[in-house]
């Protein structure tokens, strides 16, 4: 049996098929997504998800779904299965369905009376192309197939309505069709590896519902242009491979081009092989760029995020050339001494204060990597003192060094730290003044700065910032310690601190440089140990809080005020296995692999075979948010990496 595997009576139950979700991207930007059972339950699922650089940045859906019918004796089976207004289902194919398992690729069987069809999709890693394979496994009777493409040419975020506007021509090419619904979009290219019939008889599909929608509060309901069919008679033990992309290819090509896709993909017959083949998915090269993308199926590129998520998805795996390339292309958007928080070019926005203090973090770990100080220091040391001078001498958003070394941030109305959730137009955490993960990400930063200038021989760099270093230990403490609570307050601003139990003060644990001392953090952990540690993450705000709370769910307003006021993060599990792993060393091992180990489970929880966004933060900590996310991702690869570090020590 297959590490991922789903029977029969979990996928007939809709309940449960319904909640589990597939996302696979590839390097090109594009990306398939539905549940299990192939019914689309978000306006963002999709067989074919792709950019459309003559429209706008984001990705578009071009082909919803497709609708499977067997036809044998004159009898026909369908397959397909759709939500309609109302909570009608229509077809319901998932009653054939036996099996559904992920190796390299997601399979699903099929029986119909005496015959079992497997289905089989891979997405293309450098093309915008998804290819279908069906194979007849068994069949006591001539048996044909039936496929009903299901478009809607859309942006991920919007919603397609019947309309006049849509071309319904298409034109013939080899083994298929290839159509293009709206002026500004690539053409559509649908085509089989066998010789096939293609009916033209263009219908609408009226009021398509969106259950995931409908629980968000967005409008859920959709119409999808279905042009024709194809046809064609499949014998016993033979495969036909659909293919679906924005450029012609030859039909004899097709199987070949499944074939060398499926060698190249890591099969997921393990945690750490799901978690590696997963990581792979949020790397997107477009020309000489290399981004990461935040999260599946609704982020885009987050600067942050890039660089928390970096070193796991990217060092932990060998790959030491996509890491630097994906540092280049972020240096080359700077403005100022700030990256890009959200999205490309001109549409970006440059207000987070801790991003261009995460740049260093994940240089950091490059570094250390590839073991060559001097060189990150020629190549990168002039950014590294554009970003300090910057944050010393004050920037946007009020971001400026005091008097005592520590940096201050923000100003009303803004959320400028990670905790950046606004509800009713104010930020939920305004989090404005002395805030302690800035302040431990800044100390840091100067610090290993501090390190790799020395050993590349730039005194005047040393002598420049050598007495800052030294005050920031004390100033740290002085601000933000409680020696009787045990922890460090979660931000300062003149004579308020705020003692709210968050995870931020994690990062004087774990940081290769901390401000504070071996005592002060093993109480700080303790303490985060005591109130937000789960199975799934760090919550946010301790339960203790009347501010807490537990379940994110309800619509965007809703969900925006539980986001960081309870709801569990797994990335912040990364930092907290560092900082116990330094402290308690193989002694504490057992406790984070427990830890490590329970996070298995959720690859068939939401994402299926990836890590979900965020959890609920009281048991049973559902998955939310984000089915595939990659922080998510890269700290628990990172995790892993450490077990085995301080395994082998």
């Amino acid at each position: 049996m297959s590490y991922i595997n789903f029977d029969k009576n979990q996928l007939v139950n809709l309940e449960y098929s319904l909640q589990r979700e597939m996302i696979r991207s590839n390097r090109a930007g594009s990306y398939a997504s539905s549940t299990i059972i192939n019914c689309n339950t978000r306006k963002y699922h999709g067989f074919l998800v792709t950019p459309q650089p003559g429209i706008d940045y984001d990705n578009h859906v071009l082909l919803s779904s497709v609708d499977e019918t067997v036809i044998q004796q004159e009898a026909e089976f369908n397959l397909g299965i759709h939500k309609y207004k109302g909570g009608k289902y229509n077809p319901k194919g998932h009653k054939y369905i036996r099996d559904f398992s992920v190796d390299e690729v997601p399979r699903l069987v099929y029986r119909v009376g005496g015959v079992i069809l497997t289905r089989e999709t891979i997405l293309i890693t450098q093309e915008d192309r998804i290819i279908i394979k069906y194979t007849l496994e068994e069949a006591h009777s001539p048996t044909r197939i039936r496929l009903r493409p299901f478009l809607a040419f859309r942006n991920v975020h919007h919603l397609s309505k019947e309309n006049t506007y849509a071309d319904k021509k298409y034109k013939k090419v080899a083994g298929g069709i290839r159509v293009k619904m709206y002026e500004g979009y690539t053409d559509l290219f649908m085509q089989l590896s066998k010789e096939n019939e293609y009916t033209h008889v263009p219908d609408w599909y009226y009021d398509i519902e969106y259950q995931e929608e409908m629980d968000r509060g967005y409008a859920c309901h959709e119409d999808l242009y279905v042009p024709g069919f194809f046809e064609f008679d499949i014998k016993k033990g033979e495969s036909v491979c659909f293919s679906a992309g924005t450029t012609e290819v030859a039909p004899k090509s097709i199987k070949r081009v499944y074939t060398y896709e499926l060698k190249k993909r890591i099969p997921r017959d393990d945690f750490e092989n799901c978690l590696a083949n997963a990581a792979q998915q949020f790397i997107v090269k477009r020309g000489d760029k290399t981004d990461i993308i935040a999260g599946f199926p609704w982020f885009g590129r987050w600067g942050r995020d890039t660089f928390i998520a970096l070193p796991g998805l990217t060092l932990v795996t060998g790959d030491h050339k996509i890491c630097k390339a994906v540092i280049d292309t972020m240096i080359k958007q700077m403005k100022g001494p700030l990256f890009p928080n959200i999205d490309f070019g001109k549409d970006s926005s440059y207000n987070s204060a801790d991003g261009s203090l995460w740049f260093f973090w994940a240089l950091q770990q490059y570094t250390i990597a590839i073991g060559h100080q001097k060189l990150v220091w020629k190549e990168y040391g002039w950014k590294m003192k554009q970003i300090l001078e910057g944050y010393r001498s004050g920037i946007e958003f009020n971001i400026h060094m005091e008097p005592s070394g520590l940096i201050y941030a923000g100003i009303p109305g803004k959320a400028v730290t990670w905790m950046d959730a606004i509800a009713y137009g104010k930020p939920v955490t305004p989090r404005i003044g002395l805030v302690v993960e800035i302040n431990a990400l800044w100390y840091n930063a100067i610090m290993f700065s501090l390190e790799i200038a020395n050993e590349a021989g730039d005194m005047d760099f040393v002598r420049n910032w050598n007495d800052i270093a030294k005050m920031i230990p004390g100033a740290f403490l002085e601000t933000f310690w409680n020696a009787e609570k045990g922890m460090l307050a979660d931000y300062v601003d003149g004579e308020y601190k705020d003692w709210s139990v968050r995870p931020n003060m994690v990062f004087a644990t774990s940081l290769p440089f901390s401000p504070v001392d071996e005592e002060i953090r093993k109480r700080v952990l303790s303490r985060i140990k005591q109130e937000l540690l789960t199975i799934r993450g760090l919550r946010t705000l301790t339960p203790v809080s009347a501010a807490y709370k537990g379940i994110y769910f309800g619509d965007q307003t809703e969900r925006d005020q539980a986001y960081h006021q309870g709801t569990v993060w797994p990335w912040l599990f990364g930092h907290f296995a560092e900082g116990y792993l330094k402290i308690h060393g193989r002694s504490g091992l057992s406790f984070i692999k427990g830890y490590y180990e329970e996070f298995a489970q959720t690859l068939t929880e939401h994402g299926v075979g990836t890590i979900s966004e965020i959890y609920d933060g009281d048991p049973p900590h559902t998955p939310r948010g984000a089915i595939s996310q990659a922080w998510s991702v890269a700290e628990i690869l990172r995790v892993n990496q450490l077990i085995q570090e301080y395994d082998r020590d």
